[in-house]
This record gives structure tokens, C-alpha cells and sequence, in this order.
């Protein structure tokens, strides 16, 4: 196991977290990334040097640091160019990362399938090669401890027109990716299946709530970027209503740009869903700045218009809940849940019929006795409010989803 020193570095830049906070999640991912919190420093600088984006003198207290406590990686919370990253680790001799590095070797961690695995490769190509200038960062290093991770773990003793000759064909791949996405997106839609995206910071329960609602056996595990590819599954409102509800990678603060654009493939079910449920973990003291980190880059991806269900997640943590039904006024069509414990799922099944309520339409029916299969389509795909059996066919009252009612239509009738 690695031993690593976290540098956070306050720039005083406004409309940031406090380093407190920023320091707090760089442990929680450099724990996730499998290495050891050896020590933590905030370093305090009024603005960025171009070579070291320290001082010099701050560089020599962190090299004699890490002689000290025998560090392995020293990580810094804001994105080093190649230069200062080529400068820090010949002051401290120790390996030199960012932040940047660190998201990427968790998702390189984690990416399981052939798309996931594509959509980091080319996160890291895109991170690295602008850093290819002089003798830049030693690509041949790729492959041993944190940072060095990738899809291929091959060395990258190549030169700029490989690299970009590789992003080129990996983005034509996501792109073809895309457009079989969009072929299963075009068939739901002939189907009339709305479409609901969980979203949320990293880390809030966003897969334990897949699971509790649709028994999906996505994986769970109390760590960072856990789910890195998109999983979709079926499920049926209390109105018997069918929509499709799908998982999707964690956001988080200050997510970098170009990690969002690799992953736009993926991030389509987000773009393109009818319906967002933004899952937030309420037993989180900080949890209005972890929900505008999500906000912002929503509005990335142009979908903050979107209709919003935010669900208020692991209630069964907090110790006093006499304060929920306040929080819940501050967040938009709120509802308070555990998804461990599957504690007011019902309520959050209603609250997604309500808001997809325009995709289902009410309708008085009268079916042929010679068509008596189309009663058992009704009761799987609608809600029966009332129904009457005759001589010649059965009266009934329901409500179904509007594609189902076009489609019935032409047996409506004017009930006396």
C-alpha cells in the first residue's frame, strides 16, 4: 500500500469550498484509490507560481516531509501542468500527482465494461497530452501504483501523433456507442417508456436505490465512483405505469471538464431522460454545496431544465429527524428515504407517478367480448378504476399510458 501526503492548495479563489472540505473528500478518494493517508498539509497562496504553483520554499518542506514519513505519492488538489508536475518531483523526490490523476486511476479501477474502459483510456489520453512538451512527465511510468493505472496498463512510450490518432479512434468508438444508444432510446420512446436518470454526487446511494427499487444487483460499495457504466432496468409505478430507470457515474465537485466530455456517452441517459431523481445523502452536514456540485454540472450537460425529484438519502443515519420537513422545503419535490432500508419507497414511487403523470391518460372503454385479450393488456400496462362485464363486451375505466391510448382509441365509445 502506497503512503501518500495530501497537499490541498487555497488560492483564495471565491465560490469554493473551504480547504477543510477540499482535503476531507482528497483523503476519501485517495482511500478509495486502495493507498494510505500517510499525512495532510493546506498550503495557503495568494496566487500560483508558473513552475511550481508553490513556493519553492513550501516544495523543500514538503520534500524533507516526505523523507520523514517515507511518502510514496504526494497528491495535489488542483491540476498541475506538465512543468510544475516535472519541477515538484525533482524538488521532492517522490512521485507527484493532482487531483485529476487520482479521479482517473478510481474510474481505471473500476471500469469493468468494454464502453467504461474506452471512456477512461481516453480521460487519460486527453489529460496527458498537453503535458507532453519538453521531456514532460514520464509516460513509461504508467503501471505501478497510484496515478499509473489505465484500461491497457501498457507502457505509453509514444509520441504525440499515436496519441492522437488513439483519442480519434476511441472517440469514433463512444460516438458509435452513442448511436446505438440512441436506436434503444428511439425504440422505448416508439413504446411510450419514459426514461428516469438517478443522479447524484458520488456516493450518495444512488445504486443501493436502484437495487431497493428493481432487485438489480448493481454493485454496492461505500466508496468513491463505484459505478462508472450505466445500468437500465424496468420498473412499474403503483399505476402499473412501465418506466425505465437507470444508474449513472457520480458527480462531484469541480468534476473536470474533459472527464465529463469522455464520459458523454454515458451521461446521454441523463441528457435525454424525461425525469431526473437527484439522490442526496442528508446525513451530510455539507449537503447544499454537495447538491449545487451537482447542479453545476447538470447545467454542463444543458439538462438543469429537467424536472427534478430530489430524494433526501441514508435518513437512517440521523440520530434526530424533527428537521426533515423543513430541509425538504429548501430542495425541489422532495422526499425523504433510505434506500438501505427501503424506508418510503412508496412515497418516491408516488412522487415519480405524479410528475410523469402527463405520459398516462384517462379513458371509458368498451371492448368487444371478442376481444377480451385486450383487458389483460390494460390491467399490466394501466390502472383499472372501475369495470362492467355485458352481454356484448366489457365497460371498463382506466388509466394508461397515452402511446396504449392512442392505440385504443379507436374503440372508445360514449358510455350512457
Amino acid at each position: 500500500m502506497e503512503n501518500v501526503l495530501l497537499v490541498t492548495v487555497d488560492l483564495h479563489e471565491k465560490n469554493t469550498w473551504p480547504p477543510e472540505d477540499i482535503q476531507r473528500e482528497l483523503a476519501e478518494l485517495t482511500k478509495s484509490s486502495g493507498a494510505n493517508v500517510a499525512d495532510e498539509i493546506i498550503c495557503f497562496r495568494q496566487r500560483p507560481t508558473p513552475n511550481l504553483l508553490i513556493g519553492s520554499g513550501k516544495a523543500e518542506e514538503l520534500a524533507l516531509l516526505c523523507e520523514e514519513k517515507a511518502i510514496d505519492t504526494v497528491i495535489f488538489s488542483t491540476d498541475l501542468s506538465g512543468t510544475q508536475q516535472r519541477n515538484l518531483e525533482e524538488i521532492i523526490k517522490a512521485k507527484t500527482i493532482d487531483r485529476t490523476q487520482l479521479i482517473l486511476d478510481i474510474f481505471a479501477r473500476h471500469a469493468k465494461s468494454p464502453e467504461g474502459k474506452m471512456q477512461v483510456e481516453l480521460a487519460q489520453l486527453e489529460y496527458l497530452l498537453p503535458r507532453l512538451t519538453g521531456k514532460g512527465i514520464m509516460l513509461s511510468r504508467l503501471g505501478g501504483g497510484i496515478g499509473t493505472r489505465g484500461p491497457g496498463e501498457q507502457k505509453l512510450e509514444v509520441d504525440r501523433r499515436v496519441i492522437r490518432k488513439r483519442i480519434s479512434k476511441l472517440s469514433q468508438d463512444l460516438l458509435n456507442v452513442s448511436l446505438h444508444r440512441e436506436t434503444l432510446r428511439k425504440k422505448r420512446k416508439e413504446l411510450s417508456l419514459p426514461s428516469v436518470a438517478i443522479v447524484g454526487y458520488t456516493n450518495a446511494g444512488k445504486s443501493t436505490l436502484l437495487n431497493a427499487l428493481t432487485h438489480a444487483q448493481q454493485i454496492v460499495r461505500d466508496s468513491l465512483f463505484t459505478t462508472l457504466d450505466p445500468l437500465s432496468r424496468k420498473l412499474s409505478l403503483p399505476n402499473h405505469q412501465t418506466i425505465i430507470i437507470s444508474d449513472t457515474v457520480g458527480f462531484m465537485y469541480k468534476l473536470p471538464h474533459h472527464l465529463i466530455e469522455s464520459f458523454k456517452a454515458t451521461l446521454e441517459e441523463v441528457t435525454q431522460a424525461d425525469l431526473l431523481l437527484h439522490v442526496l445523502d442528508i446525513s451530510q452536514t455539507k449537503n447544499q454545496e454537495l447538491a449545487q456540485a451537482v447542479y453545476e454540472v447538470l447545467k454542463e450537460l444543458e439538462a438543469n431544465h429537467k424536472p427534478i425529484i430530489t430524494v433526501l438519502n441514508k435518513i437512517d443515519k440521523l440520530e434526530d429527524r424533527t428537521w426533515l420537513e423543513a430541509l425538504k422545503r429548501e430542495f425541489p419535490n422532495a422526499v425523504a428515504i433510505s434506500a438501505l432500508n427501503k424506508e418510503n419507497l412508496t412515497e418516491l414511487l408516488e412522487k415519480i407517478e405524479e410528475q410523469l403523470s402527463f405520459l398516462v391518460t384517462a379513458l371509458d372503454l368498451f371492448i368487444p367480448i371478442n376481444r377480451m385479450d385486450l383487458i389483460d393488456q390494460i390491467y399490466q400496462e394501466g390502472r383499472v378504476f372501475e369495470i362492467n362485464y355485458t352481454s356484448k363486451g366489457v365497460k371498463i375505466k382506466a388509466s394508461l399510458p397515452v402511446s396504449t391510448a392512442k392505440k385504443l382509441a379507436y374503440l372508445k365509445k360514449t358510455l350512457s
